[in-house]
């Protein structure tokens, strides 16, 4: 039977086909996406089953795990079939997830390349829909000190304050920085008070003893790297 000819109803389906029953015969592994946010949300419409919802929920955000992360509560309700408890369901199950990834990282891992540092730095910036200002900050040894938020704003854009900056520096004795920010559009090109800013840092930077490493722009699972194309 093909799932379009399945009961609506998943107590109807047979055992292996149940979201629940599959995950304990198989494994986790063996469910779609859509079992597996049937699992969260529990139950459907009358008309439809959880995992007809949960197709729903997907198909509008292009099927992308990614995208489905950038959803709020109210987002979520906008699906047939998703009140406000189903919704916090999904967007906590989500947020655990990315917690998970978190605390795998080294408490203070060395970061020698743009990669390195985008991995520690985008799970904090990947589902915005506004910018942040963050800067990483580094030890002789190129070993993380702390990752420290230095600004948020709005879609198109937001404020660095350079004072800010090096004040967090020098506070928390670091040799080099990093600077990242990110881009809700997807736009991954360094505009012009981009490089203006990266420039002003390098500068006062070399005044204080402070490094300039490199500086990401961050947009979803991709970055752009100053250091990298040179413009360091």
């Amino acid at each position: 039977m093909t799932p379009e000819q399945k009961p609506s109803k998943i107590k109807d389906w047979s055992p292996e086909d149940r979201p629940r029953e599959k995950l304990l015969m198989k494994g986790t592994s063996a469910l779609s996406e859509a079992e597996l946010i049937a699992i969260l949300i529990g139950s459907g419409t009358p008309t439809l089953s959880a995992v007809e919802v949960s197709r729903l929920i997907l198909k509008s955000v292009d099927n992308s795990i990614e995208n489905l992360g950038k959803l709020t509560v109210k987002d979520l309700m906008k699906v047939k079939g998703i009140g406000e408890a189903k919704a916090i369901t999904i967007i906590a199950a989500l947020e655990l997830g990315r917690r998970r990834k978190e605390v795998s990282i080294p408490s203070k891992p060395k970061i020698t390349s743009s990669q390195a540092a985008f991995e520690i730095i985008h799970r904090d910036l990947m589902d915005l829909q506004y910018e942040e200002f963050w800067i990483i900050m580094l030890n002789r040894a190129n070993n993380l000190i702390r990752k420290k938020r230095i600004s948020d704003g709005g879609v198109s854009g937001t404020v660095a304050d350079p004072k800010r900056i090096f004040r967090e520096a020098l506070e928390n004795t670091a040799s080099g920085i990093i600077l990242i920010h990110n881009h809700p559009s997807g736009n991954l090109t360094a505009s012009q008070s981009d490089i203006e800013l990266t420039r002003k840092i390098k500068e006062s930077g070399k005044m204080l003893e402070v490094q300039l490493i490199d500086h990401l722009i961050v947009a979803g699972t991709k970055y752009f790297s100053f250091a990298d194309e040179g413009l360091i």
